[in-house]
């Protein structure tokens, strides 16, 4: 018990104390390993081991082609078709703010990248039309949460990394359902607050500027489409996916809108390069963490606490779904599924939950997780973006909130929402 006691105590010690992430999971494991005989090489060689698995070529491949459509004007053309659809509801622009990330999501995988692209242009919109700046950029960040569950995203591949023997196929499916849930429950929160607060109307650009519109906006969106049902039907791996999504982001914004030139792929370069190895980094330490716990038998131990501590299964998911939220709250998405999906996993197939289930759940979770403070990485960024602070932010949250957590509960009592897709198509 000491040794894990150790672990666990000395990871949070220095995530109180304010280090990094990365640093915390990395620096707990080489002390547990060091007081328990276990040499540095060999936790050096989990941290190389952790990272050099085939599968994660995808990862630094769909960040950079996230950045290239941020540059490229995917984002632009997005959000205009999303304003065709949606705009002339009450409350129109604050759907199409939940339409736009539905739609970015399923081409960028990521909710940063979301609000990086998309904030810039529907939080001045919004704030110019009547609607207050903090709720303005709360609906970005909420609403972001999506690049994270509706595919490609590159945390379920590090979920079935971590899973193994899951398809990343079966869950780029699973997310679909879960996916569009999250937006239309924030779109249904943003017209009952549409009419609570007299947020106004839009009207539809005239028919012919509507089609080019359209056609501009599917042109982005095929490349969801290509992504994953390529996948799905094994046309091509997820890494042979990747980089597909890479060239055909590049070729929509170099040939067809023409906002992006050959001078502007080496900034997009650097940045994904930044941000691949940030993750990457994460990965390696939280791998090494979770060597050490399973070496410390620590998995066994909590399937062997929860399954003891109440045998109701239903009892059991609302707790693990506190347990998730709360982590979220203090911890990013990638190390929080290496060191998690260990522990929990194996709780939950025990309770007869599906895998694929239990990743979308997962994802669900932490995408919450990145709109609350003190550590929402979402959060941040919103801040940043809407020019709003953090406090302001969390009180506007309060609204969204109930939303999300109402589709995490409705993924995790109904198994349909998740298996429906991925068994209809990869039986």
């Amino acid at each position: 018990m000491a040794p894990s006691l150790l672990l666990i105590g000395s990871f949070l010690i220095l995530v109180v104390c304010g280090l990094p992430i990365a640093f915390c999971l990395g620096v707990s494991a080489f002390v547990t390993g060091m007081a328990t005989g276990i040499g540095p090489a060999m936790l050096v060689q989990r941290i190389s081991a952790g990272i050099q698995i085939f599968p994660l070529l995808a990862i630094p491949l769909f960040i950079l082609a996230g950045g290239v459509m941020a540059r490229g004007g995917v984002a632009k053309r997005i959000v205009d078709f999303a304003y065709i659809l949606v705009g002339p509801f009450r409350g129109g622009l604050a759907m199409v703010n939940c339409v736009d990330s539905m739609f970015f999501g399923g081409v960028s995988g990521s909710a940063l990248a979301d609000i990086s692209s998309t904030g810039p242009i529907m939080i001045p919109m919004m704030v110019r039309k009547g609607y207050d700046r903090e709720f303005s950029t709360a609906i970005t960040i909420a609403s972001s949460t999506q690049g994270i569950i509706i595919p490609p995203s590159h945390n379920m591949v590090i979920y079935a990394m971590v899973a193994g023997n899951v398809s990343v196929g079966k869950l780029f499916l699973a997310g679909y359902i879960p996916g569009i849930m999250v937006g239309l429950a924030l779109m249904a929160t943003c017209y009952y607050l549409a009419l609570k607060r007299g947020y106004p109307c839009e009207k539809r650009p005239p028919f012919k500027e509507c089609l080019v519109i359209v056609r501009d906006g599917l042109v982005a969106i095929l490349a969801a489409l290509v992504i994953v049902g390529g996948i799905a039907f094994g046309i091509f791996t997820v890494s042979e996916a990747s980089a597909i999504a890479v060239f055909y982001a590049a070729f929509l914004g170099i040939v067809i809108y023409r906002e992006m030139g050959l001078r502007d792929i080496w900034p997009v370069l650097i940045d994904s390069t930044k941000t691949t190895v940030s993750v990457l980094f994460l990965i390696g330490c939280a791998s090494a963490f979770a060597w050490m716990m399973t070496f410390l038998q620590i998995p066994a131990k909590a399937t062997e606490l929860f399954l003891t501590f109440t045998g109701n299964k239903y009892v059991l998911y609302f707790l693990i779904n506190l347990l998730l939220l709360g982590l979220g709250m203090i911890m990013d998405v990638a190390p929080l599924i290496v060191i998690v999906t260990p522990v929990l996993l194996p709780v939950m197939k025990a309770t007869g939950m599906d895998p694929v289930t239990f990743g979308i759940l997962l994802m669900v979770n932490l995408g919450i997780g990145l709109t609350t403070p003190p550590v929402g990485t979402a959060l941040f960024v919103g801040s940043a973006v809407g020019n709003v602070t953090i406090e302001r932010l969390a009180r506007s949250m309060l609204a969204l909130w109930p939303a999300m957590l109402f589709v995490l509960f409705l993924v995790t009592y109904v198994p349909w929402l998740t298996t429906a897709i991925p068994n209809w198509i990869m039986p």
